[in-house]
């Protein structure tokens, strides 16, 4: 399926980026930090897709791993000018790289061989930069992981390798689709991100936020966005958008449980842990296990806004309309399921999930309900009707009720 839905996808979200741009707590360059990356991700947006220019905002959801929200306070509100001018170039750059994004379909063919690239933008922002180690060349060796290129692309490679060997997916397309990453964008870029055909990591700011490339569930979480886009194409808005981000969310978490040979019982299903600075007070990103405990901190905006059952569903428009806050909900439930199915995430509940998205049922606006109901029919027709009711009851522990189809029988 050729991309449709332009948008870029980060791993810190708008609404955190917003959050430490207006922070009265955070450092000045903090803050800086933030506004910049903020600013960066419709740069980003333009130079992938031109005509975006002539849009107000550009397509919804152009997001990366660090909340908008949180780069915004930073970039307000930090004490430091150094973190504020980083959060917001930060700010800028996360817009432009929204609108760089449909060029059209670019799929590759290969008989499922794995084919990287990593490329240094030395500080710039020009994509994709110098190559610096491509496929089956020595690695380039440097002493800071958060940073390092070669953690890129050995985490390059622990993806593509679970979706071959796990889901029998030839890379995000199905087609063979080279993996390319861009590190050092930017001038202490607070982002990692997905712009619809690569990869982009930025350094950090060191204060709030350290590098990316040494998280593998960041990169997992990123390069799904791009199996998403050449599958179910979830819009990225509403609940169709925190679907999209869950999905990515789930895998992320699957790859890197995968990589460690941790069971479901064992992980700690958090999503970027590493990421936050030395003197934040938090855990992560996100917690899927418990959304809304990950991080409790003013520099970032103050407390993680996640909800973990749809009672408590965020219905403001932040966030394109809180896609990274409400994918705490569908977040939890595979977490449930998880649980509930026992064993591996990958050897029943991960397959259950990529067969929901893959099997062409669901809406490119999908919403909660449309995907915990297709979830349970699914699990029925690959496994049966214990596995359907486990998916039931995670859906129950969220607050959303499946209506119907659990019927069918079978193994995978």
């Amino acid at each position: 399926m050729a991309a449709k839905n332009y948008a870029v996808c980060s791993i810190i979200p708008p609404h955190m980026l917003a959050g430490i741009v207006q922070s009265t707590s955070a450092q000045q360059i903090s803050r800086d930090c933030a506004q910049h990356t903020l600013d960066h991700t419709d740069e980003i947006r333009v130079q992938r897709h031109p005509s975006l220019r002539q849009t107000q905002h550009g397509p919804p959801g152009a997001q990366g791993i660090v909340p908008p929200h949180i780069t915004s306070h930073v970039a307000q509100h930090h004490d430091d000018q150094g973190v504020r001018a980083s959060a917001d170039d930060t700010t800028k750059h996360d817009e432009g790289i929204r609108a760089a994004r449909a060029k059209g379909d670019h799929s590759a063919v290969s008989a499922g061989a794995i084919n990287r690239k990593i490329y240094s933008c030395n500080g710039t922002t020009r994509l994709p930069g110098t190559l610096i180690r491509g496929e089956g060349q020595q690695p380039i060796g440097t002493r800071d992981a958060s940073r390092d290129p070669d953690e890129c692309y050995e985490g390059f490679g622990a993806t593509f390798d679970f979706y071959k060997n796990i889901l029998g997916r030839n890379s995000i397309n199905d087609r063979g689709l080279p993996l390319i990453g861009s590190v050092h964008y930017g001038r202490k870029y607070d982002n990692a991100m997905w712009d619809g055909e690569q990869m982009i990591f930025g350094d950090g700011d060191g204060v709030i936020f350290n590098g990316f490339t040494d998280e593998l569930d960041v990169i997992g979480h990123e390069l799904t966005h791009g199996v998403t886009q050449y599958t179910a194409n979830l819009e990225y808005e509403g609940e169709s958008g925190a679907l999209n981000e869950s999905i990515s969310d789930c895998f992320g978490s699957m790859i890197k449980q995968y990589s460690l040979k941790q069971d479901s019982a064992t992980a700690d299903w958090l999503i970027g842990e590493g990421l936050l600075a030395k003197g934040i007070n938090g855990v992560a990103l996100r917690s899927m296990k418990a959304p809304g405990t990950a991080y409790d901190d003013p520099q970032l905006g103050g407390k993680d806004p996640q909800p973990s059952n749809y009672a408590n569903l965020y219905k403001g428009t932040q966030d394109n309309g809180g896609v990274h806050i409400n994918s705490g909900i569908p977040n939890k439930a595979f977490y449930l399921a998880c649980i509930g199915l026992g064993g591996n995430s990958w050897d029943r509940c991960g397959k259950i999930w990529y067969e929901t998205l893959t099997s062409g049922k669901l809406s490119t606006r999908a919403n909660f309900q449309a995907f915990a109901d297709l979830t349970a029919s699914v699990a029925s027709t690959l496994y049966d009707a214990d596995a359907s009711q486990a998916v039931v009851d995670a859906w129950a522990g969220v607050g959303i009720t499946v209506t119907g189809g659990q019927s069918g029988g079978g193994g995978l």
